[in-house]
């Protein structure tokens, strides 16, 4: 019996460490509430370059050194951010593309959102997130 609830503890703790430690922001004047995670992945790489409504989109990314990029990258674009940073590195080194705009602090990221309309970001799920819209991943 004493194995079975400890087999059941450590399932439990497996699911609460893969929890979503972020979300997802946009401009407060987006009229998006949710979206999906290929569609995500796509703005992320600058696959995708406008929302729906033509408008452009800004991508705004944590410090490569943010536990939060660290799960962002590999739970929306499957990659590591190492992965990532060669990514755009292969980009830069063909003059095909550049990386998103870095912000060190939730804070930045944040007020960067607030006044650029467009913009779509992330930050820690414990953030203020005041002045901007919160969407959900599907």
């Amino acid at each position: 019996m004493k194995l079975y609830t400890l087999l059941i503890a450590f399932i439990f703790l497996g699911f609460i460490s893969n929890a979503q430690d972020y979300k997802v922001i946009v401009h407060s004047s987006s009229t998006v509430t949710s979206i999906s995670k290929s569609q995500l992945s796509k703005y992320f790489l600058k696959k995708d370059k406008k929302w729906d409504d033509g408008t452009k989109v800004t991508v705004i990314d944590q410090s490569s050194r943010s536990e939060t990029r660290k799960q962002f990258s590999n739970d929306v674009l499957g990659k590591s951010v190492g992965a990532i940073k060669s990514y755009w590195q292969q980009y830069v080194f063909a003059g095909t593309g550049t990386p998103p705009l870095e912000k060190k602090t939730d804070a930045e990221v944040v007020a960067f959102i607030k006044s650029h309309p467009g913009a779509i970001g992330y930050v820690a799920s414990s953030a203020n997130t005041d002045g901007t819209k919160v969407i959900t991943i599907q």
